[in-house]
């Protein structure tokens, strides 16, 4: 009977004590954000003040993002700002700055405007050369006043983004202006392959091309492999730009791109599929047509997330939508785009971030082309509920 009784008191007690709190997958997830201001510039921001903004997250789930900054006074000190959230987008504060030390130009932002432009943030998953995996780089666009030159540069950070240091260049191009006939780089987009790291740009170099596709890799970060072409039209006039890259679970990759030149519309969404992703320039290109007819247009971003299916699903954001466009079938040719409703508005080449919760993705916009009353916002959709 005593020894029943303790029994009993021992499991009352045992009842009675607290669960520890769950971690890493079985952690609560945090609330949905719904258009949450990362960043109001001050009212003496230069028009268009912000855009192009770029997101990241960190192994310990910080979240970052960066942006084209218009500043004040044309931008006199021109620099990349990262900002950071610990609380699952519900708050942002200023981390650090990433500012030009090599050239003396800052990284531009506008063809107008003092700045540093069209930045990405990428964590390294392997070590590259010197730098240990989970350094994170950026790339961006360093422009002198005149807009003479356009110079495609990485900055790396050993701190998860407090400090930054100078890599390399990658490369040079000519004017910063973005019509045919000129010679400039634009729009880095970092990944990684085969233990290289491929750089990605648009590139207006080549006199066969008004402007085309091209990648260059390094295995070290600090030399740079031959320029290779991605997508390169025979007609003299057409534009492709904007390259953002995925890996699908087939062992295919999916590049997106604009098209100016396409049947369809004036930058058209389009995408090519290939195996090796060093060699899309071999693959035909497939327009984004919804389901209901919709056919985005301008500034696309590109991700994979494993939920939704068995395939999962591959969302495309444009610059003419603030819906998403989905499709669960490996973007096979002839396959369903489904357009998809989000809470996030309208922007200049929106970013897509696929959390680590897989489930959910971050989509971050810095306002239109122009916009007078551009911000830098965030919202997230839950890919289980759609």
């Amino acid at each position: 009977m005593l020894l029943s009784s303790l029994i009993l008191s021992l499991a009352t007690f045992a009842n009675a004590l607290p669960s520890p709190a769950p971690v890493g997958d079985d952690a609560p997830a945090d609330p949905l954000i719904s258009n949450v201001t990362v960043f109001q510039p001050p009212a003496n921001y230069t028009i268009p003040r912000t855009l192009y903004a770029r997101t990241l997250q960190l192994q310990d789930g910080t979240l970052l993002a960066t942006w084209e900054n218009y500043g004040p006074n044309n931008n006199t000190f021109p620099y990349f700002p990262i900002y950071q959230s610990t609380d699952g987008g519900a708050t942002w504060s200023e981390r650090s700055r990433v500012e030009d030390t090599q050239n003396g130009w800052g990284l531009r932002i506008d063809f107008w405007f003092r700045s540093r432009y069209q930045p990405f943030l990428y964590q390294l998953p392997e070590a590259i050369g010197d730098y240990p995996a989970g350094t994170v780089l950026l790339s961006g666009s360093s422009i002198p006043d005149d807009l003479s030159q356009t110079q495609i540069e990485i900055y790396a950070s050993h701190d998860c983004g407090h400090t930054w240091k100078f890599v390399s260049h990658v490369a040079k191009g000519g004017r910063a202006i973005p019509n045919n006939g000129e010679t400039p780089v634009w729009e880095p987009f970092l990944m990684l392959y085969n233990h290289e790291l491929v750089v990605y740009y648009s590139d207006q170099r080549d006199p066969k091309y008004g402007q085309k596709l091209v990648h260059q890799t390094t295995c070290d970060l600090k030399t740079y492999g031959p320029v290779i072409d991605d997508v390169a039209y025979g007609t003299y006039d057409w534009r492709p730009g904007m390259t953002t890259v995925s890996h699908l679970p087939n062992g295919q990759y999916i590049l997106t791109y604009e098209f100016y030149g396409a049947m369809e519309a004036d930058f058209a969404v389009y995408y090519r599929l290939s195996p090796d992703p060093l060699k899309f320039n071999d693959a035909v290109g497939h327009v984004i047509t919804a389901t209901d007819g919709t056919q985005p247009t301008g500034s696309p971003y590109n991700v994979w997330t494993p939920v939704g299916g068995d395939n999962g699903t591959i969302f495309v954001s444009a610059g003419s939508n603030s819906t998403l466009f989905a499709n669960r079938d490996l973007a096979a040719p002839g396959s369903d785009w489904t357009e998809i409703d989000t809470p996030e508005g309208t922007s200049y080449t929106r970013s897509l971030l696929v959390e680590q919760q897989k489930n959910i993705i971050l989509i971050c916009g810095g306002g239109v082309l122009n916009g007078s009353d551009n911000k830098v916002t965030a919202s997230e959709i839950d890919v289980s509920a759609i």
